[in-house]
């Protein structure tokens, strides 16, 4: 299967992660647009030349994962900062319907965020005003959507509400780009009605219950179903995973059989807990992204070709980082961990094909469990394992990996324990409050300085790693760490499986 690839931005997780996972399939081929062609950040791709390569490269492709926040803003972030006018962005869909007039046997899987709001102050990845006014631009529309909803706010949301005050030219600029691309939203609907695109996901990053994603998505909900269209498009929390979920339904599609999966959760509570930065229980979130990725959930291991372990919270979901002092007693009285890891191996002992999405915290994988399946050898017998950023970032991960991968697995379980176990939850942490002030660095600023500290976290990362039981029938040698966007968030990692 010949697949186009248009990723959200080229962050290593929208870029490499998904090359990662085709790289273990049988006959899947990812065509992908250089690195130079795409942005930096804030910078948006060369649209010129990414159209121009996606014409070229569709003609020989049987599927095409597109992500349009790409294709029509550069990418992710210039999603959320540009000034581009409705005639700009329309032209741009149009390389759309030339794909298919040129290849009509392409299936297009295409995918556009609602436009998130996160609820901090930070410019990082907003326009620069929210460093000041992002709490309030959120907490603002939070409340106003809440009381329209119920009719009334407690007198002391009221009073907040009252108090809150965002300049008018802000509030205008900020509403205005909301607009513009739930206007955009829109448009891929009529592109998905006419056949041009054949399955839609518009997925909800950072997402609340209330306010302007809020709205957005019961926007776009009431329009789909309008349209008759709930069969072709989801919308769910997610967004830095979708590309991935879209190219196993792909290869679903292609191969015809859709896979049966059983889950089993870390906790009773588990299913029901809402998790950090999403808007709905876990169950729930489950169901969508199974059935994302072409496969449906059955109630029995023996019926299943995928048994899914998600480890999960006991009562409420911290973030990773806790693990450097002491989680919540409620990781321990309200989830057996041992249970859940002695189910595993029960599992893995039966020949299952076992995944593994660990959803216990936000940013990062649970280092306990992932040492404790090290010891009783279960570790390396994982089809896919992911823990990294959001629930939905994890389970759409672990999903993909474990429908399309029939080979090599063991490296893409040791890639992810790297990153998602030993430098989410522990080493970044380290070095954040450990190593950078002593060199005059911080975590948005590494001055001339960034390979020094880029080396700093490979050697960390190296340590941990060769500190696992796997590492003796699996060595690995990380041979460079590098961060794409200068800062300590995420990384980018080249590593290679030692041969024994």
């Amino acid at each position: 299967m010949r697949t186009l690839f248009i990723p959200l931005d080229e962050r290593p997780c929208n870029r490499v992660f998904p090359s990662m996972v085709a790289s273990t399939a049988d006959d899947v081929d990812l065509v992908e647009p250089d690195l130079d062609i795409l942005g930096d950040k804030k910078r948006p791709a060369n649209l010129g030349v990414l159209e121009d390569f996606m014409l070229r490269a569709a003609t020989g492709c049987d599927a095409a994962i597109v992500s349009l926040d790409m294709l029509l803003y550069g990418g992710l972030i210039p999603s959320r900062i540009h000034h581009l006018d409705r005639e700009t962005v329309l032209a741009r869909f149009e390389v759309l319907r030339r794909m298919k007039r040129e290849n009509p046997r392409l299936k297009v899987y295409a995918f556009q965020c609602i436009m998130r709001t996160p609820r901090y102050d930070s410019g990082e990845e907003e326009p620069d005003y929210y460093e000041t006014y992002g709490y309030r631009l959120f907490r603002r529309k939070y409340l106003l959507d809440y009381q329209e909803r119920h009719g009334e706010l407690s007198a002391e949301d009221a009073a907040e509400l009252a108090g809150i005050d965002i300049p008018s030219d802000i509030l205008v600029d900020y509403e205005a780009r909301r607009d513009f691309n739930l206007d955009m939203n829109l448009e891929a609907l009529a592109y998905l009605k006419e056949g041009t695109i054949d399955f839609l996901v518009i997925p909800q990053d950072d997402a609340a219950p209330y306010g302007y994603t809020a709205i957005a998505q019961k926007r776009v909900i009431r329009e789909l179903k309008a349209e008759g269209l709930g069969g072709q498009v989801m919308i769910y929390p997610g967004a830095d995973e979708v590309g991935m979920s879209l190219m196993a339904r792909a290869y679903v599609e292609q191969t015809g059989k859709s896979p049966a999966i059983y889950p089993f959760y870390a906790s009773v509570l588990g299913p029901t807990i809402v998790p950090n930065y999403e808007d709905r229980p876990m169950f729930e979130s489950l169901k969508s992204h199974v059935r994302v990725c072409g496969a449906h959930l059955v109630q029995s291991a023996e019926a299943a070709d995928i048994v899914l372990a998600i480890n999960c919270p006991g009562s409420f979901m911290q973030e990773a980082v806790i693990q450097r002092a002491e989680p919540d007693v409620t990781y321990t009285s309200y989830r057996q961990l041992l249970d859940f890891e002695l189910v595993i191996k029960e599992h893995v002992d039966a020949g299952r094909r076992v995944a593994l999405c660990d959803s216990a915290f936000s940013n990062g994988g649970d280092v306990e469990l992932v040492r404790a399946l090290d010891e009783l050898g279960v570790l390396d017998k994982l089809v896919s394992y992911a823990g990294w950023n959001t629930n939905c970032n994890t389970l759409g991960t672990t999903l993909a990996q474990v429908i399309m991968g029939t080979s090599d697995l063991v490296r893409n379980v040791c890639y992810r324990v790297i990153e998602d176990t030993f430098y989410q939850p522990l080493v970044r942490d380290e070095v954040v409050r450990e190593e950078l002030p002593s060199r005059g660095l911080s975590y948005y600023d590494f001055k001339d300085r960034q390979a020094d500290v880029e080396d700093v976290i490979r050697g960390k990362l190296q340590a941990l790693y060769d500190g696992l039981k796997i590492a003796r029938e699996h060595p690995v040698d990380i041979k460079r760490i590098y961060m794409p966007w200068r800062r300590m968030f995420e990384i980018g990692m080249e590593m290679e499986m030692i041969s024994r």
